[in-house]
């Protein structure tokens, strides 16, 4: 059956538009459209859709006010379109902050060059939204091992944007307080995520005190524009700080860097310090920043002395960077299915036997200061 859409803008155009590419794929179906946000508050309470996407500057009601009701009322996935600008980005996280599960840009020629492969991405983006089940339930049990693997060796390369198959690793439960912090000493912790990624950083790094031992990298899929709002943001809610990567930068304790959109963010070691190198990068990679790339450069810059974890997102980025930084000592958690918003990167590292840990979002950080700070 197919995947029920409502579709939200007050453009007539842009409600064509996207209907047309909606259909256009037989596993999704456009069942209405709405001109506001009071429109679309009141179809997503008599229609059920499975999925909405969201304009966010409409007349009558604004798309983050019809967020945060849609939420309250009848929470459904939705995905937001918007604009490349400081604005544009700023509304885009306050509507992640209202419940919006996520988003892309309102322009077609900004979500990708090619216009089939925008298309695509956007169909994708929907049927991953629409076979989030927002009511099931988180497991008691919110940790998982996954018993480890030796990794095989393989060359680092792009991915594509696919979800992956199920685990097949047996997996061994057991609840947050059954985690002991094994005495291993860090000098580095890494986070990589994309789809339902600003709301799970935003969770995670609030919770750690101003006094955290390491520099932490973050490498979010997220455009050029909203990395610098993003960064600021988090900078205004955490005790940490947290700022935008830099060409250059040294890494210190208690700072977070974000990896800049449409940018690589690698890291070397230069005497006992890190340094950041913020490139350009390849043209034909599929993620700017990306994961693998970032994970890669950390696995010859600190070798096993580094925690990095993988949280919600489509497709399989990190996947093998997290491989090399396991083949050299790195440990390797992934966030668990039930708390993602897509299950596509923590399951590409949990099934590749690659995570030795998943933990449910609301316990990562407690697990990740009991295994990375020394009491």
């Amino acid at each position: 059956m197919a995947i029920k859409v409502l579709v939200v803008d007050d453009s007539s155009f842009f409600r064509r538009r996207v209907s047309e590419i909606v259909n256009q794929d037989p596993e999704l179906e456009v069942i209405a459209t709405a001109s506001n946000g009071a429109e679309a508050v009141k179809m997503a309470a008599e229609l059920n859709p499975q999925v909405i996407t969201m304009d966010i500057e409409m007349p009558v009601m604004d798309g983050i006010t019809a967020v945060r009701e849609i939420m309250a009322k009848c929470p459904t996935p939705i995905l937001m379109f918007s604009s490349l600008t400081h604005d544009g980005a700023k509304a885009t996280l306050d509507a992640l902050d209202a419940g919006a599960l996520d988003f892309l840009p309102k322009r077609f020629e900004d979500i990708a060059t090619n216009k089939d492969d925008a298309i695509l991405l956007l169909q994708q983006r929907v049927k991953a939204l629409g076979r989030r089940r927002m009511f099931r339930p988180i497991a008691r049990p919110v940790v998982a091992s996954t018993p480890s693997v030796r990794p095989t060796s393989s060359v680092l390369g792009t991915t594509n944007i696919a979800s992956h198959t199920p685990a097949t690793a047996s997996v061994r439960t057991s609840t947050a307080a059954s985690i002991r912090a094994s005495g291993k000493l860090y000098k580095l912790l890494l986070i990589g995520t994309s789809t339902g990624g600003p709301v799970a950083l935003q969770k995670i790094l609030t919770q750690f005190p101003a006094n955290y031992p390491h520099p932490i990298l973050l490498i979010q899929h997220m455009p050029a524009a909203f990395t610098p709002a993003f960064a600021s943001r988090l900078n205004g809610l955490c005790k940490i700080d947290v700022k935008e990567a830099a060409n250059g930068d040294l890494l210190k304790p208690g700072c977070a860097y974000l990896a800049p959109g449409g940018m690589q963010m690698m890291v070397e070691r230069t005497g006992g310090s890190g340094r950041l190198k913020v490139i350009a990068g390849s043209a034909d990679m599929n993620y700017k920043p990306c994961v693998d790339i970032t994970f890669a450069s950390a696995s010859k810059a600190f070798s096993g002395d580094v925690l990095a974890v993988v949280l919600t997102g489509m497709g399989a980025d990190g996947r093998e960077g997290a491989r090399m930084l396991k083949a050299v000592g790195a440990t390797i958690w992934a966030q668990d299915e039930a708390s993602c918003v897509v299950y596509g990167m923590p399951q590409a590292v949990a099934s590749a036997g690659i995570a030795t840990q998943s933990i449910a979002l609301d316990n990562m950080a407690e697990c990740i200061l009991k295994e990375s700070v020394r009491v």
